[in-house]
């Protein structure tokens, strides 16, 4: 009759003579195996079945490595049964046990399924934004077959196994086992680097190609969001973090990091000799009982030191937190100033593409959750592993093998299922950021725009938005939570299910066998709870960490956008000389498929001043811009002094040029500040002189608190006109070689433009000047006016030419000079700080008007 387990072995109990019985092994590793990939490969399959999308072979590597790992999958079955086929007609008995069969087919199984597993990934792929590697089953399958093989080594000094080499059959055995075990480790390595998967490159060629990828993304304020895998590109994140974790020049802050790394070790030493310390106290109360209070000194102390458990808060917690905060305070300081420099040399296209709430609110959870995944990881998850780890150890050499197989298989099943269900759950979790994001953006841009809601009588219309929005984020942040609920029910389960086996084995050893005391079961119960205590907190860090690379990904976003205008390698500075602008045969689009610019030339000598006019989207504004190097021409050149532009440092250009823009917006600070910051370094004499050139000083000091009057949020506290007056101090401050002045004075009304004008004569004299106007009457003492229609010069020359030329300026010129006369007079008022008298621009005005 066939016997199950061979020779002297049992099936149980699962350790013995020194080692784990290779039937109880070989029957409960392969079986577990091969349920878990049934079980979730299924899962897979049905999820590729109904979401999948075929590849085509193109996509699809043909390299050596995906051959060697095909190779090395087929032959492992093949070794399998080519052990049973030895072990039946070679071996001494000439009989294979029972457990050699059941080892034998269920093994095989496992992995036929995995090389399934393997193909199905290689030629489809889910509608998400993909990422090179195996899926989660084939990774967890692989590393618990190593995990299996490696059991074998527990019997090394077992009588039961073949380490020993004492007969032909062991040298058999062991040499099958070597060759299993490479073959366990190769596998391993190449499930980590995937061969047979497309790469990086080819999916992201594929991604472009198939639109069934559309339904995987989402774009948010701009940001493109993914459905994928939190961990997906998990090194290439930390490589990413590195520089703003480790603070390569401060040697102070790496001492902190070194010594907070020393008290996480001790810790784990202490949580250790909490419970065998206590197990000692009630070994000495009972028979024979004793007084023994250098134990109960010794067991308070490192109690102390713990702070009850990991995470707790005890001595060493506390000094290790003490440790981390200028690490903590480091990496927050550089990734904040990285990003916001990072923000600063992105594109003005990027920005006004771009919600600035949106990108604010994706800066902050970015910084906040670099931090948060450091403590989580490093004080959390690394310190509980370790106490798994060590608890197994201790239990197998303290107890026996059955408590270390009971803390394993409770802490396999907790995690395993804690990650499959986090997993699932992260789609609701990023959903639910996206719409709290909009629900904030919403509200945002209701209270900026407080004004225009009042105008338009829309509070209720603004209130419902609001109140939709709330609602649709709740709905999400609903099924976030219930499924939350399942996620913590089933820890629960769980970790109990396994104190209780631990608990009822120990107690039955302790009254029917009797190899254990009362001690070691307080003993038990204390390390089991102690250790299960961090691990109920396991999924929360899961859950924290995975919520942390979800706010992180935006952040990469921001972090990968390259800088669409970029000085050269070793640009070099601006040598300016007077000042001479000139445009050679410029062309420039925002879209391909709409050009702006359609080969613009024109130059403005040194001194001079130009005058761009012509209708609204010609291309007047957009010239002002491309002078600045906010974009880059398509075709052509930009010169500055004979110098392209393009080829030199932006910041050396940028001090060269003043601009007093439309739309003049200040910061939410005092005068003073918005004043000064045209050039940063200038003192107070230098920022009033500025103030009275504007004619703004004395309007100033009649503020009660004069040059320290906060302007309010976009300067709104000031009118329009005092907010210009501003403007142009702070370019005066600036001392630029070249003034641009973007329709200065387009928002103002007639009046008050002509009280600025003699503040921005005197800013443009001796200056070169190019000037974008919607008024032409602002414009007619240029040298040169340009107008421009649909991105073309049409007419160029000086106000008399242009009105002789009796084109498309002369009809400006007339259509503007009729609208002034069918409107009422303007009612004479005075502006502090602004003369009554004419300025040269306005007796200009005036005359010509009349000549005309």
């Amino acid at each position: 009759m066939l016997q199950y387990c061979s020779g002297n072995a049992t099936f149980l109990p699962p350790w013995q003579s020194h080692g784990f019985s290779p039937c109880f092994i070989e029957t409960l590793g392969p079986s577990i195996l091969c349920a878990l990939i049934i079980l979730f490969g299924s899962i897979q399959l049905h999820v590729y079945r109904k979401h999948g999308t075929a590849l085509a072979i193109k996509f699809k590597p043909k390299g050596w490595g995906y051959r060697l790992q095909m190779i090395l999958m087929a032959l492992l079955p093949m070794l399998i049964l080519f052990r049973l086929a030895v072990q039946t007609t070679v071996l001494v008995d000439h009989r294979p046990a029972g457990y050699m069969i059941v080892y034998c087919i269920t093994y095989i199984v496992a992995l036929l399924v995995s090389i399934f597993l393997v193909v199905l990934e290689r030629n489809f792929m889910l509608p998400t934004i993909p990422t090179r590697g195996h899926g989660l089953v084939i990774l967890t399958f692989w590393a618990l077959v190593l995990i299996f093989e490696n059991l074998s080594l527990f019997g090394l000094q077992s009588r039961l196994w073949w380490w020993k080499l004492e007969t032909n059959d062991d040298r058999i055995e062991l040499g099958l086992f070597i060759t299993r075990y490479v073959i366990t480790i190769l596998l391993f390595v190449l499930g980590l680097k995937a061969p047979g998967l497309p790469t990086y490159a080819s999916l992201r060629e594929w991604m472009n190609e198939d639109p069934k990828l559309e339904e995987g993304e989402a774009v948010v304020g701009g940001i493109r969001k993914h459905k994928k895998s939190t961990f997906d590109n998990l090194m290439l994140k930390l490589r990413t973090l590195m520089p703003f974790v480790w603070p390569k020049k401060d040697r102070k802050v790496q001492l902190c990091v070194f010594l907070s790394f020393i008290l996480l070790v001790v810790g784990r030493g202490v949580n250790l000799l909490t419970p065998i310390y206590y197990k000692k106290i009630v070994d000495s109360l009972t028979t024979p009982v004793a007084f023994r209070y250098d134990l109960i000194l010794i067991f308070v102390l490192v109690r102390f030191l713990q702070g009850g458990g990991t995470g707790a808060m005890g001595f060493l917690n506390n000094l290790r937190a003490y440790l981390w905060i200028p690490v903590e305070q480091y990496t927050t300081r550089e990734i904040e100033v990285s990003l916001f420099q990072h923000l600063h040399g992105l594109s003005l296209r990027w920005h006004l593409s771009r919600k600035t709430g949106e990108v604010l609110r994706v800066m902050d959870r970015g910084t906040n959750s670099v931090n948060n995944l450091l403590n989580y990881v490093v004080f959390q998850i690394f310190p509980t592993v370790a106490d798994i780890i060590i608890a197994i150890v201790y239990f197998v050499t303290a107890f026996n093998a059955w408590y270390g197989l009971i803390v394993f298989v409770t802490m396999a099943l907790y995690l395993t299922g804690t990650i499959l269900i986090t997993e699932w759950r992260t789609e609701f979790r990023r959903t639910s950021n996206l719409l709290e994001n909009e629900t904030r953006q919403k509200a945002m841009d209701s209270l900026i725009n407080f004004e225009t809601v009042k105008y338009y009588n829309a509070e209720k219309y603004e209130v419902n938005r609001f109140r939709e929005a709330i609602v649709k984020f709740q709905k999400m942040e609903w099924i976030s939570s219930a499924s939350l609920c399942i996620l913590n029910l089933y820890q629960n389960i769980i970790i109990n299910l396994g104190f209780l086996t631990a608990s009822m084995l120990c107690a039955w050893m302790i009254v029917r066998d009797q190899v254990l005391n009362v001690g070691d079961f307080v003993l038990l119960g204390t390390y089991i709870i102690q250790l299960y205590g961090p691990l109920n907190w396991f999924g929360t860090y899961y859950r924290m960490i995975q919520s942390a690379f979800v706010d992180m990904e935006n952040m990469f976003d921001l972090l990968d956008e390259k800088e669409e205008v970029k000085d050269l390698v070793n640009a070099p500075p601006l040598n300016t000389i007077g000042g001479e602008i000139e445009f050679r045969n410029v062309h420039f689009a925002y879209e391909p498929i709409r050009p702006i610019l359609k080969g613009i030339s024109f130059k403005v000598p040194a001194g001079h001043t130009v005058a761009l006019v012509g209708q609204t989207g010609s291309g007047k504004s957009t010239i002002i811009r491309l002078l600045f190097r906010f974009y880059d021409v398509q075709s052509g050149e930009i010169l500055f002094d004979g110098q392209d532009i393009s080829k030199i440092k932006q910041s050396t250009l940028r001090a060269a040029i003043g601009v007093v823009p439309q739309d003049t917006v200040l910061f939410n600070a005092p005068i003073r500040y918005n004043i000064r910051y045209g050039r940063i370094e200038a003192d107070d004499a230098d920022l009033e002189e500025a103030a009275k050139a504007a004619e703004i000083h004395e309007r100033i000091q009649s503020f009660p608190d004069k040059y320290e009057t906060v302007v309010g949020e976009r300067g709104l506290k000031l009118s329009g006109g005092e907010k210009q007056r501003v403007a142009i101090a702070r370019t005066i401050l600036k001392a630029p070689m070249v003034v641009l002045l973007d329709e200065a004075t387009s928002a103002l009304d007639t009046q008050t433009e002509r009280h600025i004008q003699s503040s921005l004569a005197r800013i443009c004299q001796n200056r070169t000047t190019v000037i974008v106007a919607h008024r032409l009457s602002t414009v007619i003492h240029a040298n040169e006016i340009l107008v421009l229609r649909e991105g073309e010069i049409v007419e160029r020359g000086s106000h008399e030419a242009l009105l002789d030329q009796n084109g498309l300026y002369y009809a400006m010129w007339h259509e503007q000079l009729k609208a002034r006369s069918d409107d009422p007079p303007e009612p004479s008022s005075s502006s502090s700080g602004a003369s009554q008298t004419s300025t040269p621009m306005s007796t200009l005005e005036s005359s010509t008007t009349m000549s005309h």
